[in-house]
């Protein structure tokens, strides 16, 4: 159960390989668990071959995952296999406060909840993911300002104590990654860059399949590399970094004719539809963002980079140009270059790996059904 948990789902011949266990003995452990209603077991293919694919059942729990992003909030509903089972998207005010979207958050959860005939206390956990590096000791935001309307919140307690489950707190990059490496683009790959480019810039680093946070919970913050030497002031505080240079709001705000309410839908609708402004920008992104991904590769020497976030849906008008940046400044010969490929999972990537982290932090008990078979 902890590896089905921990994976997300296995073909029985993994999950041999997983346990150490024979597959003779997974296989009737399989159909007692199926048979107790505490494992769901589906035929599947594997390497070309019938498989039975293993998850946790559908009934025995729910996880709940929030993204609050710089201008939107996601909200889904997931049973413990991964499944969403109800979302909820809207967007946020510029300055928007955590105490207002954190009872949104709540208020949201309940009507979800009741939507799908359950009750909060099937609820095993509440994963959370924040535009910005989250102090590990604290749950607050790491670096005051990036986020302002919750600076010296304690988010994971916050929101404990409006909804009485246990509840966890990450940044949203590190999440992402999470949920690639789980469902996504870097599921099978141990050392992956995850970068997210959207309304800021941000980094997962998956080493030997660890997502690796830092010793404050601040790992990754790949936007905030400076980049440009007394460039535009980002809200960091700083200037010229990653994300006040490369963004999708920074790329927008220096097209020579952007109107107050264009949007990066609109960027990328006009850029793939072959204006060449729009073209010239976000390839101009893609080299800047190129160039410094190949510094963090050369210290992490990842197999895969995955590139994911609303800016990302520009496909290869974004990706091209960033490898090729990115392959003009590694160290490595050709051969030895990452895979640079798109996020499997789009928007939803924090979400999930929200929903994922919850699942991860749930204690395994054993239903009573479990413990008659033991």
């Amino acid at each position: 159960m902890a590896a089905v948990k921990h994976h997300g789902g296995l073909t029985q011949v993994e999950l041999a390989g997983v346990t150490g266990l024979s597959p003779a003995t997974v296989s009737n452990i399989v159909k007692e668990l199926t048979a107790s209603g505490v494992l769901h077991a589906t035929p599947s293919t594997h390497s070309g071959r019938r498989a039975v694919r293993v998850t946790l059942a559908h009934g025995i729990g729910l996880a709940v995952g929030v993204h609050v992003g710089q201008r939107h909030m996601r909200v889904a509903l997931a049973d413990l296999a991964g499944t969403t089972v109800a979302e909820h998207h809207f967007p946020l005010a510029r300055d928007h406060r955590a105490d207002a979207e954190l009872d949104k958050a709540a208020m949201l959860i309940l009507d979800m909840l009741d939507s799908v005939d359950s009750k909060l206390d099937e609820v095993v956990g509440i994963g959370i993911g924040v535009a910005a590096p989250v102090d590990a000791r604290t749950g607050t935001i790491a670096r005051r300002g990036m986020m302002r309307g919750w600076d010296g919140v304690r988010i994971a307690e916050s929101m404990q104590g409006r909804v009485q489950r246990p509840v966890h707190v990450d940044n949203a990059s590190n999440l992402a990654a999470l949920a690639e490496a789980r469902y996504g683009a870097a599921r099978g790959k141990r050392d992956v860059l995850v970068i997210d480019v959207g309304e800021g810039i941000g980094a997962g680093l998956l080493v030997d399949g660890r997502l690796v946070r830092g010793h404050r919970g601040a790992a990754g913050e790949f936007g905030h590399l400076i980049v440009q030497m007394d460039g535009p002031r980002c809200r960091c505080g700083n200037r010229g970094c990653l994300e006040a240079v490369a963004s999708a709001p920074a790329v927008i705000d220096a097209l020579p004719e952007a109107a107050p309410t264009m949007k990066t839908t609109d960027l990328i609708i006009r850029a793939m539809s072959g204006e060449p402004t729009c073209m010239r920008a976000v390839a101009d992104a893609g080299r800047t963002i190129g160039r410094a991904a190949a510094g963090l590769c050369n210290v992490l020497d990842p197999e895969r980079v995955v590139v994911g976030g609303d800016l990302a849906r520009a496909g290869e008008l974004l990706l091209g140009p960033m490898r090729h940046a990115m392959e003009a400044a590694l160290l490595l010969d050709p051969d030895g270059t990452p895979d640079l490929v798109q996020s499997q999972l789009d928007q939803n990537a924090t979400v999930l790996g929200a929903i994922a982290m919850a699942i991860d932090a749930a204690p395994l008990t054993e239903p009573s059904s479990v413990a008659a078979i033991a």
